[in-house]
């Protein structure tokens, strides 16, 4: 049996009986609340012990529109925009903010203090670290992954940023601190170890340009119209 805490605002249209919902969360109109836990305290509070989880969350903020699957869990402090959309089995660490209309595939794991902008779509089993920024209606590509550390394990993070409209394809990896340039698309396995220009396209282990996104365009165009 679930649990929905007496400081919560929930004004969703359906919430599962096993719902977890900790803390003062707010959860907008017309959203949909499956078997999911929000508003999980942070691993500084779990250290430290309390009586009931609820009472130390901070509670996460959900906002209208909204569809939380089963297995989701979001940590206290989360931000989630209006017709957001999870697969089941999603991670969102606390700090996190998530732009309108974004698509989060099942088993995406979403670490702490991420930005992620509005109509972003990110596939299943993409892994996103610690500070990155992935801009307004960015595409990842399932089992993308994404890393923060140029030297692991150290105490230096360097976060990726992804720029608006980029395209990032599948099993690609982007390395520490490389910024992804606005409109850029990054080929299915590349490994990106340097910058990526706007609108260049790059492949390759190390990748390397390879074209310009609009001749990618232009053959996504055709392809869509079955030539």
């Amino acid at each position: 049996m679930g649990f929905v805490s007496p400081r919560a605002k929930v004004l969703a249209r359906y919430v599962s009986p096993d719902a977890y919902i900790y803390g003062p969360t707010v959860v907008g109109r017309n959203s949909y609340i499956d078997a999911a836990v929000l508003g999980y305290p942070t691993r500084p509070k779990i250290l430290q012990g309390f009586s009931s989880p609820d009472d130390v969350s901070n509670g996460a903020r959900v906002g209208e529109s909204v569809i939380i699957r089963s297995g989701v869990v979001i940590y206290e402090d989360v931000e989630i925009g209006d017709g957001a959309e999870f697969g089941h089995n999603v991670l969102v660490r606390e700090l996190t903010k998530i732009g309108r209309n974004v698509r989060i595939g099942t088993q995406a794991i979403i670490e702490r203090d991420v930005k992620i902008g509005d109509r972003a779509w990110i596939q299943s089993m993409v892994y996103i670290p610690n500070g990155t920024v992935i801009e307004e209606d960015v595409f990842i590509g399932p089992n993308a992954v994404i890393t923060n550390d140029k030297y692991p394990p150290s105490r230096r993070l360097t976060p990726v940023v992804i720029k608006r409209g980029a395209v990032i394809g599948a099993n690609s990896t982007l390395v520490a601190g490389v910024e992804v340039g606005e409109g850029a698309v990054v080929a299915a396995g590349a490994v990106v170890t340097r910058d990526v220009p706007p609108g260049v396209v790059v492949a390759g282990v190390p990748a390397k340009p390879i074209g310009k996104a609009e001749e990618y365009l232009k053959k996504r165009a055709v392809y869509e119209q079955g030539g």
